[in-house]
């Protein structure tokens, strides 16, 4: 492990490693294990390492060919969603990826639209509420007052409906059931059960931790050009990070917690950037190579200083979490297990930078699912370029 850490030091990409896969074998996880339509010659294209290779396995119960597979078709629906979008047009009402054909799905709400979308590569289907109209459903449920048990909401373009996540125990409380009432006075909205509430990330010091501030341990994220992104309710501006060996970083330039989660950290005293997220010794370190972003449904690893490397689904983008401290907007949530210290660390979904750990529910035991900070809205706020490969 101290050989481990030196390389830490030398690289600064503690923290957090992710690729690409899924946390449990669903019934569509299923699916893909018995058919893939992706060529060999798509697969052959697609780098994947004997240690990611490794524990796709391990997490998603798939052959060495299927993750090779899932990862291809993956690819291609990354590529396909930019596109298919722009020729949606105003109708676009959302998209996601489905691993039982290994296509990227397209909801529209004009026919006139679905044959230059299917023309794009997607499947297509027909909705009644826009992406437009659904966001400014969700844009009103964000301008609303919500109670503790009031975990999250976000647009779901399977559902075409603004889902709101209710913690179980407490479905029956008053000040629950006002908000839902609420919330369904604002459009379509559909009411889910979590079982916990969502909480952060971060945790106290302990020993072989990436950085710690003051008396908060983190995991580092992506590196920028300067330095590195990670969770805001790490450490306010201006705050000293140190390293696991207690040698000097440096300091928090931004950070925003709550309403975001995100955060840099300016890099010196002989540390320096690359474009790598850490493996952990459990896989391959793997190289970041872009910020595309993976559609819902896609499969997704994350890495961090206490659970090491674990993968899962995008479950939802553009998701408000209502943690105790306040709400944070434009999360992506996913079915990847975390635990305290795993905060600010990588997600990524191939070797495309996704986000920052930002907290969630349950633990690497039994399960749960996690929130990230998308890259690019980290990227764009600080006006700071991603180090990649």
């Amino acid at each position: 492990m101290t050989a481990l850490r030196a390389s830490l030091a030398a690289t600064l990409v503690v923290g957090a490693w992710a690729t690409v896969g899924l946390a449990s074998a669903s019934a569509s996880d299923s699916a893909v294990n018995s058919q893939s339509t992706a060529p060999r010659a798509d697969t052959a294209q697609v780098p994947a390492s004997a240690g990611l290779i490794s524990a796709m396995r391990r997490d998603l119960g798939l052959t060495e060919s299927q993750v090779r597979a899932r990862l291809a078709a993956e690819k291609r629906a990354t590529a396909v969603q930019d596109k298919a979008q722009r020729v949606a047009g105003s109708s676009y009402a959302g998209s996601w990826f489905d691993p039982a054909t290994g296509k990227l799905t397209v909801a529209v709400t004009d026919d006139k639209r679905a044959g230059a979308v299917g023309a794009a590569g997607a499947s297509v289907r027909l909705v009644s509420h826009s992406a437009r109209q659904l966001d400014a459903t969700k844009a009103q449920l964000d301008r609303l007052s919500a109670p503790d048990r009031i975990s999250s909401w976000h647009v779901d373009p399977k559902a075409n409906r603004v889902v709101v996540n209710v913690v179980a125990s407490a479905k029956g409380d008053n000040d629950v059931r006002r908000f839902v009432e609420q919330a369904r006075k604002a459009g379509p909205v559909q009411v889910k059960q979590t079982p916990e509430a969502p909480r952060t990330f971060s945790a106290g010091t302990v020993g072989g931790d990436p950085y710690y501030t003051g008396n908060v341990r983190c995991s580092i994220g992506f590196s920028v050009y300067g330095g590195f992104v990670t969770a805001g309710h790490c450490g306010q501006a201006g705050a000293a990070v140190s390293g696991w060996d207690g040698s000097a970083i440096g300091n928090f330039q931004g950070s925003s917690f709550p309403g975001d989660d995100y955060a840099w950290v300016s890099v010196g005293n002989g540390w320096w950037t690359v474009p790598v997220v850490l493996g952990w010794g459990t896989v391959s370190d793997q190289l970041v190579r872009g910020s595309a972003e993976a559609p819902i449904g896609a499969s997704i690893c994350r890495s961090g200083s206490t659970s090491h490397w674990h993968c899962g689904n995008v479950l939802a983008t553009n998701e408000t979490v209502n943690y105790s401290q306040g709400a944070v907007h434009q999360m992506t949530k996913t079915s990847v297990c975390a635990e305290p210290g795993d905060s600010g660390g990588s997600f990524i979904s191939g070797d495309q930078a996704q986000g920052v750990t930002s907290g969630g529910w349950g633990n690497c035991g039994s399960g749960g699912e996690t929130w990230h900070q998308p890259i690019s809205e980290i990227l764009n706020r600080y006006g700071l370029t991603l180090h990649t490969a």
